[in-house]
């Protein structure tokens, strides 16, 4: 259920997987232009197999990642993309950066989906660190908040979720994560109980670029 404040959003996708480490690598890295060739057939930024980056994530966990959807045009509240081409068979997993307000959604290291997000607003923050997926439940009910979540995937045993949410300027949730409903079918459809996901940002976790 969403709460009402006025939180600041970094919408350029190009800044969402690199902006935990911007500061200590050159400008250019947190540019999706320039962090690899762009591909014609598939629309993909793609690093060559050399020169994957590597990224910290919470838990001990690293990710390398091979490709990077191709964004160039700013998002706004509500908007999404998503693209499964290029991307072949594999595990998924979810990263969500709370600074830049953005979920990112990686199938065999490369990028497939990503989404302008809501987050928890300061008297129920959204927690950072490594989770999997509990519980998926599509046309889920708060009885907590008395609202509807849909397309529920559940991080924590105290109500910690991913789910469908009116992604607008000035909401915010009770620690929930919440994306389109368009983009939540999307993410059901792919993401299975135990699949891992990664929240960075916030006053915990800052990521670190390991190698690239």
């Amino acid at each position: 259920m969403a709460k009402w404040l006025t939180p600041v959003v970094i919408s350029l996708l190009a800044l969402g997987l690199f902006a935990g480490f911007a500061k200590q690598e050159p400008p250019a890295l947190a540019d999706r232009r320039a962090a690899g060739s762009v591909s014609a057939q598939d629309g993909r930024l793609r690093y060559d197999a050399r020169a994957s980056p590597v990224i910290a994530l919470p838990g001990g966990h690293r990710a390398i990642i091979h490709s990077l959807l191709n964004v160039p045009e700013r998002m706004h509240y509500g908007e999404y993309v998503w693209n499964e081409a290029g991307a072949p068979p594999g595990a998924v997993w979810i990263r969500v950066d709370l600074d830049s307000q953005l979920v990112s959604v990686f199938r065999s290291g490369h990028e497939i989906g990503s989404a302008v997000i809501l987050y928890g607003d300061p008297t129920k923050p959204t927690p950072s660190g490594a989770f999997t997926v509990l519980e998926k439940a599509q046309d889920h009910y708060s009885r907590s908040y008395d609202a509807p979540m849909p397309y529920m995937l559940r991080l924590t045993r105290d109500g910690v979720a991913i789910h469908a949410s009116a992604v607008q300027r000035g909401a915010a949730t009770h620690g929930c994560i919440g994306v389109p409903m368009a983009f939540a079918r999307k993410l059901f459809a792919v993401v299975h109980t135990g699949d891992p996901v990664f929240v960075v940002g916030g006053k915990g976790f800052s990521q670190t670029l390991i190698r690239g």
